[in-house]
């Protein structure tokens, strides 16, 4: 499938999952007749969830738990490292992951009852580590910000990581939970170029945008990461101090990095993406992840999926760590509270006597 056919999406391709026989591609029918492709529409499905919360024990990651209220991303970010997960719902991690969305509407009522069982050990939990929790569709399904209301309820910590705008309309729960030490938000920033970004990320807000909403964060009280990740070599690690100068004079008093990760379909979806759009480029990028993985595309090992091995990660990691101390950026934050966590009072409960 050509690019002028998925006009305003991230992958090129739809093929199907590593679970699935068969390709979801346009094949030729005979006819050879002149066709005009319409732009895909997104494609909405409702899932009852059964639970919630996500547990892992990755070394990798500075949290133990998540929760995601949508399934698929539609801001189409071709390089997102989420995208195989589509494969277990019988989807293609290329285009049906960005078109074909899963929105869990009973999520905050079952955040709620998990968060109020007896063995329940408050920590802080992630949301929108595998999905971004303000893509388009929380504008009229507001998921994210019923789940919110409730993390609010039982003063329970939440770190965020987003590209999306739409994070501004929560304020209202944000600052106060900021004020009490129970919020911290990332926000991804990959590159300045507002072209390259438009076709990487074709329906994430405009890195001018992401600035701006880290400046209104940062005004309300809220303590906002600048996330410069992906960082993509050969194509944005010249931007990498610029990045970080960008999101300091922002608002943002704390930075990350995580090298471009190509687990499974995405290393396909990607190399596609940059033929179609960066052909130049796609020896000088792949040679260069190749050689921090060991002649592979991508390691999953622990402690070596995020940043690579090697000269060339090692030079990054120092440009890092120069740069985010000369702008006077921190790497680690203090920890959200704990200590606030309470179940609030539910009906049936009985009431303590006087």
């Amino acid at each position: 499938m050509a690019a002028s056919h998925v006009r305003g999406r991230g992958a090129v391709t739809n093929t199907a999952g590593r679970f699935e026989q068969f390709d979801t591609v346009p094949c030729d029918d005979g006819w050879e007749i002149e066709e005009d492709f319409p732009l895909l529409r997104t494609d909405v499905r409702d899932e009852v969830a059964r639970s919630l919360i996500t547990y892992n024990r990755s070394p990798d990651l500075p949290f133990d738990r998540s929760i995601n209220p949508y399934r698929g991303c539609e801001h189409g970010c071709v390089y997102c490292f989420a995208r195989p997960t589509h494969a277990y719902l019988g989807l293609s991690p290329g285009l049906d992951f960005e078109t074909r969305l899963i929105a869990r509407p009973n999520a905050a009522s079952i955040l709620r009852k998990e968060l109020s069982a007896k063995g329940y050990k408050v920590a802080t939990i992630a949301l929108g580590t595998n999905t971004d929790p303000y893509q388009p569709i929380e504008k009229n399904r507001k998921i994210t910000r019923d789940c919110l209301s409730v993390l609010q309820e039982f003063n329970h910590p939440v770190g965020i990581v987003t590209k999306g705008a739409m994070i501004e309309r929560d304020l209202d729960i944000l600052a106060p939970m900021a004020a009490k030490g129970l919020v911290q938000v990332g926000i991804s920033l990959t590159t300045l170029n507002a072209d390259l970004s438009r076709r990487m990320e074709p329906r994430a807000p405009s890195p001018r945008r992401r600035l701006a909403v880290i400046r209104r964060l940062t005004e309300a009280g809220v303590p906002v990461r600048v996330m410069t990740s992906p960082v993509i070599p050969g194509l944005t690690d010249h931007e990498l101090e610029h990045l970080l100068e960008a999101g300091r004079d922002a608002g943002a008093d704390a930075a990350s990095w995580i090298m471009l990760r190509l687990p499974r379909e995405v290393s396909t979806l990607w190399q596609g993406w940059l033929k179609d759009h960066e052909p130049e480029r796609v020896e000088k990028i792949m040679s260069k992840l190749r050689e921090m993985h060991g002649g592979r595309d991508y390691d999953p090992r622990w402690g070596h999926r995020m940043r690579g091995e090697g000269e060339y990660a090692g030079l990054i990691a120092k440009r890092f760590a120069l740069a985010v101390k000369r702008l006077g950026l921190a790497t680690r934050t203090p920890p959200l509270r704990c200590d606030l966590f309470a179940r609030p009072a539910q009906i049936g409960d009985q009431l303590n006597l006087l």
